[in-house]
């Protein structure tokens, strides 16, 4: 195993560190219970979105911690879910009265987990569920779908819609709308190597792929032969888009995600091909984002996420955003 760490035991605290360090204008950081926090009050009034998973899928969660979407993040371990003191006191720390929305992806423990922080919370709170990978139905990590790339996108429409005032009820709602409107699957091209384990998560040979492959390196739906990016695209694009059932005429978001060790070079070839895979589909792409997002540590491989739109939802989307990942409109 080859990375740029000090002591196994120590990678997450000098990571945060550093996060914190290099964003100081943007995020705060708490070291015990960990999380990560925008600087500054948030403004009276305004709900507080607090979200969290384990480690290894950075920027997700504490690169959008900032105006425009979260106020708060809670980093687990490594593919680990964070503790439900972490949540309490992350939650906490951000209320300012308008209450809290958890923004939680669904895999077990961070459900459990966030339910959990949930009930020994004594303010005013609801939770958004994100289940948008198509590939797997039911899973050891999961009840149900996964919640994968399309977790950031109900996290910028709903943070811009906190952040013009909207209540509790109408953001819940909103996270909710998004993430049924939402659809991703992704593939590996190898695995990762999590810190303390030392070695592969999973052997993959070199002429081979995994087709909806999770973020934790999950089995997919199938191991096939490696195949051309136009090939790759259709294969993922085709449960995306019978899962969405769009209308013709819609309108989307394509967010193309690196897992992490795969060229940005590869990663825009990939969204040519996504978006020639997507005619005759009768939907619009009218909003693109490419780049590593919601990584899994080292692995190759990307996902392709679409999430239908309506003018309100482009409204959000388009909305300021400034955090250490995502940064528009400011």
């Amino acid at each position: 195993m080859k990375k740029l760490i000090n002591d196994v035991d120590n990678v997450l605290a000098e990571s945060l560190q550093g996060f914190a360090a290099a964003y100081a204008d943007i995020v705060r950081y708490n070291p015990e219970p960990a999380y990560i926090a925008r600087v500054g009050d948030t403004p009276p009034g305004k709900v507080a979105l607090v979200s969290g998973g384990g480690s290894g899928h950075e920027p997700l969660h504490g690169g959008f911690v900032g105006r425009g979407m979260l106020d708060a993040a809670c980093p687990g371990q490594v593919f680990t879910s964070p503790t439900p003191d972490q949540m309490l006191a992350a939650a906490e720390s951000v209320d300012s009265g308008a209450g809290v929305l958890f923004i939680v992806k669904n895999y077990a423990g961070d459900v459990m987990n966030f339910e959990m922080a949930a009930e020994m919370y004594d303010g005013q709170h609801a939770s958004v569920i994100t289940n948008d990978d198509v590939a797997v139905e039911d899973s050891t990590f999961t009840t149900g779908r996964r919640g994968v790339a399309g977790t950031l996108i109900v996290e910028k429409i709903v943070g811009a819609a906190a952040e013009r005032g909207d209540g509790l009820a109408d953001c819940t709602a909103l996270g909710e709308r998004v993430n049924e409107h939402t659809a991703s699957m992704g593939v590996a091209l190898t695995s990762c190597t999590v810190p303390a384990a030392g070695k592969p998560t999973f052997d993959i040979a070199d002429d081979e792929m995994e087709m909806g492959v999770g973020i934790h390196g999950e089995p997919g739906r199938r191991r096939l032969a490696i195949q051309g990016a136009d090939e790759i695209a259709g294969q993922l694009m085709t449960p995306i888009l019978e899962d969405l059932s769009p209308s013709q005429g819609a309108r989307a978001i394509l967010l193309v995600n690196g897992f992490g060790a795969t060229p940005l070079m590869e990663l825009t070839l990939m969204y040519d091909a996504a978006r020639r895979a997507m005619a005759g589909s009768g939907v619009e792409v009218v909003r693109s984002l490419v780049g590593n997002y919601v990584t899994s540590l080292d692995m190759a491989g990307c996902s392709l996420t679409v999430s239908l739109v309506d003018d309100e939802l482009l409204e959000l989307w388009d909305a300021p955003v400034h955090t250490a990942a995502l940064r528009w409109g400011v």
